[in-house]
């Protein structure tokens, strides 16, 4: 079955031959899988993608999400419902969780592997159980046994939702501001009051009822985030016998109009505006941050999973469009009057653009790929060590993905449209909807501004044994190490020069932290990020080389010219692995000497940021 929005060869090739899913079943928490059942997960979420999902997309953007301001209630496009059904009936929404508390137990990579398929489909209908399985984690992983009884058990059937409520009008990336209030009741609850936005699913019309984790300060507790709380706080109450009760004064007062993402219904949430509103509190007070960041990493690996799935789409699309739009006669036949017409994709420019797309992709699948393969190290392996080094590769790789790939893929979405021509700006086409879906993916779950600092500060600067960037390059000078002999020297040279460049890059950011020069650090923050997304896509594409072109040789051998080009016409299999050599060497060999000149523009150390104040920012009007 061909896909439209997903190269599902591609990711059996990660799967199955770069991460060696099957190894999985040596570990006791996985030995009851098989290849056979893997494969049979991926076919799955392919089907259900295609055939149930992927015309959500389109009926969302037609008919989106509707609020009443009479009821308060949120009314989701029509073919919602049938898609998230299909979801929770073939068990995607509890496919990684343990067995035992109700999931399947499957492996992270095979699971993530599946939602790449659902998340390219629609991934504004897939937030609605994402933002709800978040939410249970966090009561699995801090709440009383009473209250994963309560909420979080219905949870994971799909019977009730969850959202993630930390944003405020006054208070976005900030959150120590917030205002929202917690007074605690004489029987240990907790009267809450405030108001949350952008708040994803917040009110729907396909859950029964709705379980928020709610930052908020208890009365008294000092400001910033030190103070913050988590509190459960539920729209219908829940008698001790599991039944919903009375409504807990939580109302919808509007939801927003975005660019993107119609189906998705982002809500604003009134919490007690009629004095009303209970809370619970999940873990122990002033952890609140602590307890969210939880659900706010997995949402940040979700969200990088999410842009390279919507960008895949998008890239499919122009594949499909630029085979069979003819327009122009071959550059060689340029003079020839009577040339006829042929096929875009023929063009070296577009060729070009798509072999760019294709590239980033790839690498993209791969690594965030690998960064979801160390979750099964974590829970799967008894040694220590790996344990630890896996938890380091993904405290690294969690802000380069989200904020490489969203910010990438908003660039393949432009790119894809690019190819159709002006058709492509028309609503004729689903590129318009991947282009204006894309644009949110690098603001939330953490602008990628707060990424980039983060992994410059928190994952590389202030940590004094640089535990995350050691496992990291390790782990490239292993694949160096197994590329040697297969990948081109020529190749491998650029690679090892940009990996000699990132470690003097580093070093040139600890010179700054020594002397104070934070400033200058911070606005380097997202340049560096950009140039760790470049190596590390580049790294993906050392590791594909040594497996993909053994196997092109392999099939294709020595042939060429006319005999080359019928034999990838007629199999398959050479067409795929001579592609995907294609893709490397072309990353390698034209985005990865880029890295070079982004190292000097970053040391060259330019002091026009730091300088810069508001005053200098003219011709506008103060609000």
């Amino acid at each position: 079955m061909l896909n439209p929005i997903v190269d599902t060869r591609d990711v059996k090739f990660v799967l199955f031959e770069l991460l060696e899913a099957d190894k999985l079943t040596k570990f006791e928490c996985y030995q009851d899988f098989d290849h056979d059942t893997f494969e049979a997960t991926i076919d799955l979420a392919e089907q259900i993608s295609y055939d149930v999902l992927y015309p959500t997309a389109e009926d969302a953007d037609k008919n989106p999400a509707k609020w009443d301001p009479q009821s308060k209630a949120v009314t989701l496009p029509p073919s919602y419902k049938a898609g998230l059904d299909a979801y929770f009936e073939a068990g995607f929404g509890s496919i990684y969780d343990n067995p035992e508390i109700g999931g399947m137990g499957m492996p992270y990579t095979v699971a993530m592997a599946s939602m790449e398929f659902i998340t390219a489909a629609n991934y504004s209908l897939f937030m609605y159980p994402g933002l709800s399985h978040g939410a249970m984690e966090l009561i699995e992983e801090y709440g009383t046994h009473e209250q994963w009884e309560m909420y979080g058990a219905k949870i994971l059937t799909g019977e009730w939702g969850g959202t993630m409520c930390l944003t405020e009008p006054d208070a976005g990336s900030d959150v120590g501001a917030l205002k929202t209030k917690a007074v605690k009741l004489p029987d240990g609850t907790y009267k809450i009051s405030g108001q949350k936005i952008f708040i994803s699913g917040g009110e729907n019309d396909y859950y029964s009822n709705m379980i928020h984790p709610v930052l908020a300060r208890i009365e008294g507790d000092p400001k910033g985030t030190k103070g913050i709380s988590i509190f459960i706080v539920p729209k219908f109450l829940v008698n001790k016998d599991g039944s919903m009760g009375a409504f807990n004064d939580v109302t919808c007062t509007g939801i927003e109009h975005k660019m993107g993402i119609h189906g998705q219904a982002t809500s604003q949430l009134a919490f007690g505006d009629s004095g009303n509103c209970i809370g619970y509190l999940l873990g122990e007070e002033r952890q609140g941050m602590k307890i969210m960041f939880k659900m706010m990493n997995m949402a940040r690996m979700g969200t990088a999973l999410m842009g390279q799935a919507n960008a895949s789409a998008a890239y499919m699309h122009a594949i499909t469009y630029t085979k069979n739009r003819i327009q122009g006669a071959d550059v060689t036949q340029m003079l020839n009057p009577d040339a006829q017409g042929v096929n875009i994709v023929n063009h070296p420019d577009v060729k070009r653009m798509l072999l760019w797309m294709k590239s980033h992709l790839e690498g993209q699948r791969a690594l965030i790929s690998f960064m979801y393969s160390q979750f099964d190290i974590i829970r799967g392996s008894a040694n220590d060590d790996d344990k630890k080094e896996a938890n380091a590769l993904v405290e690294i790789l969690t802000p380069i993905c989200k904020a490489g790939c969203t910010d990438k893929g908003l660039e393949i979405a432009s790119t894809a449209m690019q190819a159709y021509g002006g058709y492509g700006y028309c609503r004729d086409y689903p590129i318009v909807r991947y282009m204006s879906d894309a644009k949110i993916l690098a603001i939330w779950e953490g602008t990628n501004g707060i990424q980039a600092m983060d992994l410059m500060m928190r994952k590389i600067l202030m940590n004094k044994e640089q535990k995350s960037y050691k496992a990291l390059r390790k782990r490239m000078d292993d694949t160096v190490a197994k590329a040697k002999g297969i990948v081109d020297d020529k190749y491998l040279g650029l690679f090892n020069d940009a990996l000699k460049e990132l470690d003097e890059l580093i070093e040139f950011f600890k010179g700054l932290m020594a002397t104070g020069k934070f400033l200058n650090i911070f606005a380097h923050a997202t340049p560096f990020l950009d140039a760790m997304y470049q190596v590390c896509i580049a790294w993906m594409h050392v590791w594909t080389l040594t497996i993909a072109q053994p196997k092109m040789q392999a099939i294709v051998g020595d042939a060429k010219g006319a005999d080359r080009d019928k034999l990838l016409v007629d199999n398959d299999e050479a067409a795929y692995y001579t592609g995907k050599v294609l893709s490397s060497q072309f990353y390698l060999g034209t985005e990865l000497p880029k890295f070079g000149g982004r190292v000097k523009a970053i040391t060259f150390n330019e002091s026009a940021t730091i300088k810069a104040t508001p005053a200098i920012f003219t011709g506008a009007l103060a609000e």
